[in-house]
């Protein structure tokens, strides 16, 4: 069985993600492979150079995230191209690595993190998806002071994402990490129990 995990920036994947692995659940990261699709050296890297110019690779040939974030943050086109660009390998790497570990590990749970799964569509690539979710001012709070970030820029990143209410009506499980660690644990814990994964 496997799950999709997404939710919006700042809810808290991350944390339930965690949750979900000290629980006997095998984790999947997708911007890990997003990382390894544009390692240095690597095709992908190449083309994205290519579109963006020489200028979003340091010294060392790897890719400078910062100036690449800044083009497109700043502009959906360089958004969508760059995602045109990564997302043929990172879906096919992905695809592979969930059939493997079903295959080895046919009563775990295989929990796939997807930071833009709606947005570009994978759903249909998982039995269901859950979702972290906090209101969007506990988003743009946390973003704020993790990020050290302005509110614009903030809001920038918010605004390149669905928003959180939305992702919330899609999701087939939710759970919501605007309260205490404890009480998101508590919802990680009834779900595995619920699935028969305890």
């Amino acid at each position: 069985m496997n799950i999709g995990l997404t939710g919006g920036i700042a809810c808290g994947k991350s944390t339930v993600s965690a949750m979900l692995v000290r629980r006997g659940a095998i984790l999947i990261d997708a911007d890990r492979i997003a990382r390894e699709v544009v390692e240095p050296g690597s095709p992908v890297l190449a083309e994205v150079a290519a579109h963006f110019g020489q200028d979003i690779l340091l010294p060392d040939g790897s890719l400078h995230r910062k100036k690449l974030g800044e083009y497109v943050f700043r502009s959906e086109e360089a958004r969508r191209k760059l995602e045109s660009l990564l997302h043929p390998s990172i879906r096919s790497l992905m695809k592979e690595r969930m059939e493997a570990s079903e295959r080895d590990f046919p009563d775990k749970l295989v929990v796939v993190d997807v930071p833009l799964l709606y947005e570009s569509g994978l759903e249909g690539m998982f039995s269901h998806v859950m979702v972290v979710y906090v209101p969007r001012e506990v988003q743009l709070k946390r973003l704020m002071a993790r990020d050290t970030l302005t509110v614009e820029q903030a809001e920038a990143r918010l605004e390149a994402q669905w928003p959180i209410e939305r992702k919330k009506e899609l999701a087939d499980i939710l759970i919501d990490n605007s309260g205490a660690i404890e009480e998101t644990d508590k919802q990680v814990e009834l779900y595995m129990l619920n699935r028969g994964l305890l």
